[in-house]
């Protein structure tokens, strides 16, 4: 087992889970909010030819370097979840984006938002299966 930054070879402890969450939750909220332009949130959605696909791969992209970071300071051996990450980041959101699209849902319409929060829950539960790999990779039993 290869150690990280903030875990050195033996069992995760508690605190060390915990700031592995929240490194997650940053990422999430960093990629998603704070580095994702507006050319990538309203181009995403489009059809992969015409824009929608340069927009995702972009969006997708950045989400997969911060999960190559995070993973990298907490346990490296799994830095393949860097491209887990671009691809269950990309199927996410494309389909969120065609959705929404398609039906005309705007910030005005509820299921717009229904749509946004079951987005954003997605993210959060593909994080929770990563963190649950890691830790498992550190020795913790999942019993």
């Amino acid at each position: 087992m290869r150690a990280g930054i903030f875990h050195h070879g033996v069992r995760m402890s508690l605190l060390e889970i915990l700031l592995l969450y929240i490194a997650f939750r940053f990422k999430q909220l960093a990629c998603d909010f704070f580095l994702q332009t507006s050319w990538m949130a309203i181009t995403k959605g489009n059809p992969l030819r015409e824009g929608g696909g340069r927009a995702l791969f972009a969006h997708a992209g950045v989400h997969a370097v911060f999960t190559f970071l995070v993973v990298a300071a907490f346990s490296f051996q799994f830095w393949w979840l860097a491209f887990v990450d671009f691809a269950a980041h990309g199927l996410i959101d494309k389909a969120k984006a065609t959705l929404t699209k398609k039906k005309g849902w705007t910030y005005a319409d509820a299921a717009y938002w229904w749509a946004f929060g079951i987005d954003q829950e997605a993210h959060n539960l593909t994080h929770l299966a990563y963190i649950v790999l890691i830790v498992w990779g550190s020795g913790v039993p999942l019993q």
